[in-house]
This record gives C-alpha cells, structure tokens and sequence, in this order.
C-alpha cells in the first residue's frame, strides 16, 4: 500500500500538475486581462515536468546482496552473471543470448538468479536498465535480477549472493581477484563455464557439488 501511495505521489501529482499549469496557461492566452497569469503557469509547468523527469530517474535500484536462502527453500539456484554471459555468442552483448542460456538452466531445473553491471543497459540499449526493465525482459520474477550500484564491480555481489543462496555461479569469468575471499570458485563445478558451438549452446555442468 506504502509503494502505490508514493507511486501515485512521485509520479501522477506532478503529472496532474504540469496539465493544469498548461490549461491555464492556454486559458490565459486567449483571455483579456489574463495574460498575467501565463507568467505564473509556464514556470510552474515547467517544475512540474523537471518533478516528472526526476522521478523517472529515481526508478527504484536494487544493490542489496540477497539474504540467506530459508532451510525449506529446496530449489537449485544458479546466480548467472548477465554481463559475462551476454557476449558468450560471437562476443557480441546480445539479450537473447542470455535468454537462451536462462532458458536451458531453467528446463534442466535449476532457478536462476541473474546480475548485472551498472553498464549492462548501456551496451544493449544505450540507455541504463534497472532491474526492473532487466527482469521484464528475461521474464523473471524482479527479486530474482540486480544491478549493482554504478562504479561497483559485479564480481564480488556475485560471489556473495552464491554464497548466501548455496548457488553456483554461470560466467566464463576466472574471478581471479575475488578469490582468496571466495575460495569456492575454485571447486570443480562451482562455476558453470559456458559456450557456443555454431549455433549450439554449450554448458559445461557437471556434478553439482555437495
């Protein structure tokens, strides 16, 4: 109820506001001894709009690492890293590559958790994505997608959230400077390596460690 009211605050106040300070001012415009009131409504408008503007900026970020996973939860994640992941066909940053990958972790049974860098949205829609356009998207559920705060590397977010979750990790990163703090990338199948053969998706999954 608190989300819709300030949904409804951040977003349709200033929207009501700029169309009346616009109504006004057209009043006015054709009005006689109104046009005084053009100097009052075209600055408000325009504060409306700048209100407007800001709360499309303040989208909501998710940058927490997912809490500890319940004993009862008896699923198998998977933390896929969006970024990595996303050019493992020709090298090229492509959303339906990650899809596909998502969709083959998700028909072997697993559920799949995936982050992102800050600059994730820049490279495959030149404008930044949050978790919320990301989660649209891939057709996941929003508390199964981050990411991260801008300037902070993903890498360790990742690691953290496997961590927590009993998850393993899919990305063809080495995480080489995460990993005296994560020694377990270095467990045979912690980390899920992945590739394509033509066409063909290839994930090297082998035994989920115990």
């Amino acid at each position: 109820m608190f989300e819709l009211f300030q949904g409804f605050f951040v977003v349709i106040v200033p929207l009501l506001l700029f169309l009346m300070a616009c109504v006004v001012a057209a009043m006015a415009l054709f009005l006689p001894d109104q046009q005084d009131l053009v100097l009052l409504a075209i600055p408000a408008a325009l504060a409306a709009l700048v209100l407007l503007i800001a709360a499309r900026l303040r989208a909501p970020r998710r940058t927490s690492v997912p809490e500890p996973r319940h004993a009862s939860d008896r699923r198998q994640y998977v933390i896929v890293d969006g970024s990595n992941v996303m050019h493992w066909k020709n090298e090229v940053p492509s959303l339906d590559t990650l899809r596909e990958v998502l969709g083959d972790l998700t028909a072997r049974g697993l559920t799949p958790g995936v982050v992102f860098d800050a600059n994730a949205g820049y490279l495959l829609a030149n404008r930044y994505l949050h978790h919320q356009d990301f989660a649209g998207l891939l057709g996941l559920p929003v508390e199964r997608v981050m990411v991260v705060a801008r300037g902070a590397p993903a890498d360790p977010t990742i690691l953290t959230a496997a961590r927590n979750m009993k998850a393993r990790v899919v990305s063809n990163d080495q995480f080489r400077d995460w990993a005296d703090n994560h020694p377990e990338v270095h467990e045979p199948g912690h980390v899920i390596r992945g590739r394509y053969r033509g066409d063909r998706l290839v994930l090297d999954l082998g035994e989920n460690p115990a």
